[in-house]
């Protein structure tokens, strides 16, 4: 692929610990996903994005990170780690690693010399320690996993953690966090990885000695934009290497200061994620996303999941899908047929537009979110923090399903987090012999992709009320009826439909693709 090969990739999210379990131990590891590796590249996709692997106590799924330099013992070893990059590109893979620089874990190196330091010490300095007013914090910013963002420690003092309070936050001011990010981003470029994921990418710097009424004191601010300009610099130093962002912002034109030439090569649209299944509501987001990312000759991206939202066949399956993906406390009856066949017209629209396309695993093969995990299997700290009022991440995160008829269907040992029965119907064995399965919908999907989609333009098409119809450069065709009626079908030969097309006509929640 060229040297952008990002701006038309489709690239996988691969969460280490749900994917595949090698050693039997019912965690997803290394030896798992080398195995794995021919799964990956016959689906078609063109790089995989990994999720932390670093050595972690895991008080967060890994985004904790006690050492950037190393793997987490139970998902392998850095040899390990660098042959697996080494197979993944012999297979066509290119590598995106999650880097965290929001904050560490509690148990890092660093942090545990900032507590024996003392106040005042420049070990201090590479985070946010600050002395309380009277018995209290030093202010009352809340976490945004719940509670309060400052913990104290013996001596008196006070340290933020936006997150949990077992992730402490760097201090970007501190010319020592500086260098040893650019030396971690080093590190890894060194072993062949293709690309950086920057998590919670808004929050570096922050103030707190902010009003209250004045700008936000954490998030987005403009001291930022100084910090991925070096990371910039240093990705170029490294020729095919791409950074992308995790950039949570309701402003267009504040997120696309990221994406300015000097700093990141793209970021996740979120607004498409959050977009609810309706025509309007769908186009809009997409012509804004066009509209924000031309100027800057940046590639757009779409997305439908992560490994911190609802999955699309359980949102999709509610007559409102238009909820805060963030927020699970809903309990509204689901549709799973109706967010299968949602779910499958979505992912034709999203593969169908011009840029980056990224699938979170078991996207592919239709999985539900688990909604009914025991309480006390639960391991998300936004489950605990919340009160037990929110039942956090943990049920998209559930083990992929890969053969056999019960648990844990060919996942490995017994898994951490329990998979329903009934996903039986949902593994990759029964669904590859089904030419009308979610997995083959998307094989043949990303081939065509691969063929006639990717970066470039696309032109909208005249259509009925409820559609979103649109062609690209390649002659492609997308027609998505997102109405309660069956509409014509567009012109030309149908390549690839979400569903059946009884009559010759498109029915609703159902998309096509024409050439």
């Amino acid at each position: 692929m060229p040297e952008s090969w990002w701006r038309g990739a489709a690239i996988y999210q691969v969460y280490p610990r749900s994917f595949a379990d090698g050693n039997g131990d019912g965690v997803g590891d290394l030896a798992g996903l080398r195995d794995r590796l021919p799964y990956l590249a016959g689906l078609g996709v063109d790089a995989l994005w990994l999720n932390p692997w670093y050595p972690s106590p895991m008080a967060d799924g890994g985004y904790d990170v006690a050492d950037y330099r190393d793997v987490e013992a139970v998902l392998g070893t850095l040899a390990e780690a660098e042959a697996f990059i080494g197979e993944a590109h012999g297979a066509g893979l290119r590598i995106i690693l999650d880097v965290v620089p929001n904050h560490a874990s509690d148990r890092s190196a660093w942090f545990r010399e900032a507590l024996a330091a003392g106040p005042g010490s420049p070990e201090r300095e590479r985070f946010w320690f600050r002395p309380g007013r009277g018995d209290g914090p030093p202010n009352d910013w809340r976490s945004i996993f719940g509670g309060p963002a400052w913990t104290r420690v013996p001596d008196g003092e006070w340290y933020l953690h936006l997150f949990a309070p077992e992730q402490p936050d760097f201090n970007w001011n501190s010319p020592d966090v500086v260098r040893e990010f650019h030396d971690v981003l080093r590190f890894w470029y060194d072993r062949g990885v293709d690309g950086i994921r920057i998590d919670s990418a808004a929050l570096l710097v922050k103030d707190p000695d902010a009003e209250p009424d004045g700008s936000d004191p954490y998030t987005d601010r403009d001291g930022v934009h100084d910090i991925y300009r070096g990371w910039r610099k240093v990705t170029d130093e490294y020729p095919g290497r791409m950074l992308v962002g995790e950039v949570w912002l309701p402003d267009q034109e504040r997120f696309a200061r990221y994406l300015r030439p000097d700093e990141m090569h793209t970021a996740f649209n979120f607004d498409f994620l959050n977009c609810a299944f309706e025509p309007h509501a769908l186009r809009k987001v997409i012509d804004t996303t066009l509209a924000t990312h031309a100027p800057l000759g940046a590639p757009p991206t779409w997305v439908l999941a992560n490994h911190d939202v609802v999955r699309p066949v359980t949102r999709y399956g509610r007559a409102d899908t238009s909820f805060d993906l963030q927020d699970r406390r809903h309990g509204a009856p689901t549709d799973r047929a109706l967010g299968v066949r949602r779910a499958r017209a979505a992912a034709l629209l999203a593969m169908a537009l011009p840029g980056a396309v990224y699938i979170y695993q078991g996207e592919e093969l239709g999985l539900p979110e688990v909604e009914d995990l025991p309480d006390e299997l639960r391991q998300d700290p936004i489950w605990h923090r919340s009160g037990h009022t929110d039942p956090g991440r943990d049920g998209c995160r559930v083990p992929l399903p890969w053969s056999g008829d019960r648990p844990p269907f060919g996942f490995g040992g017994d898994p951490w987090l329990p998979q329903p029965a009934d996903w039986k119907d949902l593994t990759v064995e029964a669904q590859e012999p089904d030419p009308g399965s979610m997995l083959n919908l998307y094989r043949a999907a990303l081939a065509l992709r691969r063929e006639h989609l990717g970066d470039g333009g696309m032109t909208w098409l005249p259509s009925e009320e409820n559609v979103l119809a649109f062609t690209r450069d390649s002659g492609l065709t997308c027609a998505v009826n997102l109405g309660p009626a069956p509409v014509p079908l567009p012109s030309g030969e149908v390549l690839l439909a979400s569903g059946p097309l009884p009559d010759g006509l498109l029915p609703p929640d159902t998309a096509v693709w024409t050439r």
